[in-house]
C-alpha cells in the first residue's frame, strides 16, 4: 500500500513547476518504482470530445513552429483540431472573422505577430488583449533539466496586468516636439490581477508573491497598484506577499533570481521583467505563456519572440519549436486534457535532457523538424 500510495503522490506533483524543485526519484530510492499515473481527475461526458482551437501562424518563424505543433498534436492524437486563419503584423486591424473564431472556441494558438517599431500600425498583438479583454499574461521561466545555466533552481512565474498602463496606446503630439503619453492605472485592472496571482499561486502551491513597482517615484499609479495587491494579499494569508521596486528587481533577478516565485506587475514592467527572468533561465525559446480573461484564452510563446523576423532561422529551418510546444502543453490543461499535456511536456523535457537535437540557441544545430521528430519519438 505504501508502495502505490508513494507513487501515487509522485504524479500529483504539480507538473507547473520544475523537476529541478523536487528530489529526483532515484534520489529517493525509487527509481525502480512505475511512475505511470494511476490516480486523475473523472471526466464528465462528453469532455473527451475534440475541441475547435483557432490558430493563427504569424509572420516569419511563426508557421514553422505552429506547424511543429500541429505535427506532434497529430502523432499524439490529442483532442484538438485548429481552425487557421492567416493574420500578419502590417495589417491595420485583425479581421472580424478571427475575433469571432477565437470567442466561439475560446482558446487560440498563436505564433509570433511582427510589430512596427515607431510610427504606423498598432500592435496586433494589444488589438487582440484588448477586443478579448486578455488581462492576464502569464510567462513561466524555469531551468530545464540537462541544460546548464548560469544560475539553478530558477522556477519564476511572471503575471502581468495586460489592458492598460503605459500600453493603453493613450498618446498624442501636444505641439510639434512634444508628445504626451498617457498611464493609466484603476483599481478595477489591478485588483483583477492581484486575485489572478494569487488564485495562481493557491492552486499550484506556489509559496510567495511579489508585486513588482514603482511607487517610490510613480506615488498614485504604482501606489493604486500595491494598495490593491495589499487588499487581496491578506485574503490568502497562506501565501507569503512582498513587495520591489522595479530597477531593485531586475538587479536581483541577475544576481539572485532563485528567491522570486510568482510576481504580479503593471504592463510595462511586467514585459520587461519576464524577458530578463526568460533570459536568466536559458532563454526565450523554450518559456512558455499565454494571456487569459475571464472567457477566453491565447497560447504564445512566453517571452519575447524577437526572432519572428530572423529570416536566417527562417530560411535554414532552424527556428526552436520548445516554447511553442510548451505553451500548448499549458493549452492542453486549460483545455482539461491533462494526460496529453504530461505526455507531451515529458517528451520535450527528454529531448532537451538528452541533448543530441537542440536548435542553435539551446547550443545544437538541430532544425525545427529533427526537434519535432525527437519529441514524437519520446511520446509515450
Amino acid at each position: 500500500m505504501a508502495r502505490r500510495t508513494l507513487s501515487i503522490l509522485l504524479q500529483l506533483l504539480p507538473s507547473s513547476r520544475s523537476s529541478s524543485s523536487y528530489p529526483s526519484i532515484a534520489c529517493l530510492g525509487l527509481s525502480g518504482l512505475d511512475s505511470k499515473r494511476t490516480v486523475t481527475y473523472m471526466p464528465r461526458p462528453g469532455d473527451g470530445a475534440p475541441r475547435a482551437v483557432t490558430l493563427i501562424p504569424g509572420d516569419g518563424i511563426g508557421p514553422l513552429v505552429t506547424g511543429a505543433v500541429e505535427q506532434v498534436m497529430e502523432a499524439m492524437h490529442a483532442p484538438v483540431y485548429f481552425e487557421r486563419y492567416e493574420v500578419h503584423g502590417d495589417m491595420t486591424k485583425v479581421p472580424q472573422e478571427v475575433i469571432d473564431s477565437i470567442r466561439k472556441n475560446k482558446v487560440c494558438l498563436k505564433g509570433g505577430l511582427a510589430t512596427p517599431v515607431g510610427g504606423g500600425v498598432s500592435s496586433l498583438n494589444m488589438q487582440l488583449r484588448k477586443e478579448l479583454d486578455l488581462y492576464a499574461s502569464l510567462v513561466n521561466c524555469f531551468n530545464l533539466p540537462g541544460l546548464p545555466t548560469r544560475h539553478e533552481n530558477v522556477d519564476i512565474v511572471v503575471i502581468r496586468e495586460n489592458t492598460e498602463g503605459e500600453y493603453s496606446g493613450l498618446e498624442h503630439e501636444v505641439v510639434p516636439g512634444v508628445v504626451e503619453s498617457l498611464k493609466v492605472i484603476t483599481k478595477f485592472c489591478s485588483e483583477r490581477i492581484a486575485k489572478y496571482a494569487f488564485e495562481y499561486a493557491y492552486l499550484n502551491d506556489r509559496k510567495k508573491v511579489t508585486a513588482v513597482h514603482k511607487a517610490n517615484i510613480m506615488k498614485l499609479a504604482d501606489g493604486l497598484f500595491l494598495e490593491s495587491c495589499r487588499e487581496v494579499a491578506t485574503k490568502y494569508p497562506g501565501i507569503k506577499y512582498n513587495e520591489i521596486i522595479v530597477d531593485n528587481c531586475c538587479m536581483q533577478l541577475v544576481s539572485k533570481p532563485e528567491q522570486f516565485d510568482v510576481m504580479v506587475t503593471p504592463n510595462l514592467y511586467g514585459n520587461l521583467v519576464a524577458n530578463t527572468a526568460a533570459g536568466i533561465a536559458g532563454g526565450t525559446g523554450f518559456m512558455p505563456g499565454g494571456n487569459v480573461g475571464a472567457d477566453h484564452a491565447i497560447f504564445e510563446q512566453g517571452a519575447s519572440a524577437g526572432n519572428v523576423g530572423n529570416e536566417k532561422l527562417l530560411e535554414q529551418k532552424k527556428a526552436n519549436p520548445v516554447a511553442l510546444l510548451l505553451s500548448s502543453a499549458m493549452m492542453l490543461r486549460h483545455l482539461q486534457f491533462p494526460s496529453f499535456a504530461d505526455r507531451l511536456e515529458t517528451a520535450v523535457k527528454r529531448v532537451i535532457s538528452e541533448g543530441k537535437y537542440r536548435t542553435k540557441d539551446l547550443g545544437g544545430d538541430s532544425t525545427t523538424q529533427e526537434v519535432v521528430d525527437a519529441v514524437i519519438a519520446n511520446l509515450d
